[in-house]
């Protein structure tokens, strides 16, 4: 399809630096794209960083909501999206810092579930492996925790992380040797 001659293209076929110089300026509909387009790796992110849906969707929504206001000081020294994980990632260790203690297993109910192909002894296997990795990333020290969400779950590279993170390259490095030593360590007894 040809686009008529005088007209802008359709703000999703923009880049996001154009966008965030748009919405810098009051464009609701560049910003909704910028939204569009980056919510669902933030919230991945900030899921990995706080074990909880709503914890991350209000993390992410909060990051936004500070991205919208503070866009008229967005400089674009750092890609959008590098700019969104760092204000994201900020969020969510505040979040951890405020968080009330966490409620104790037995006070959950059990579900139920309708897979009846799985055994419940795969499905105990596979629930204490996934607690134990928490635990241990609950361990790691934040900064370590942050790079090695950012590098192993969001795939990220040095250089974005280091942006993101308020780091050198080399510092990335060595929090990601330190997790993944540690991760290692804890997940031993999984192997």
């Amino acid at each position: 399809m040809i686009e008529p001659t005088g007209f802008p293209p359709p703000a999703c076929d923009l880049p996001d630096r154009l966008l965030a110089v748009r919405a810098a300026e009051g464009d609701e509909d560049s910003f909704a794209v910028l939204v569009r387009r980056h919510s669902r790796p933030l919230l991945a992110m900030a899921y990995c960083m706080l074990g909880s849906v709503q914890d991350a969707e209000d993390a992410v929504q909060d990051a936004f909501v500070s991205a919208w206001r503070r866009l008229p000081e967005y400089r674009h020294s750092a890609e959008f999206h590098t700019w969104m994980y760092r204000i994201t990632v900020n969020r969510c260790l505040t979040m951890r810092s405020r968080r009330l203690p966490p409620i104790p297993l037995d006070a959950v109910p059990e579900s139920e579930t309708s897979d009846e192909s799985s055994s419940p002894a795969r499905t105990a296997e596979q629930d204490a492996a996934a607690a134990a990795l928490a635990r241990a990333l609950g361990e790691l020290d934040t900064g370590q925790q942050a790079c090695w969400i950012l590098r192993e779950l969001q795939g990220l590279p040095y250089k974005e992380i280091a942006a993101v993170t308020h780091t050198s390259e080399q510092a990335v490095r060595r929090r990601l040797f330190r997790a993944r030593r540690s991760l290692q360590e804890a997940m031993s007894p999984w192997r």
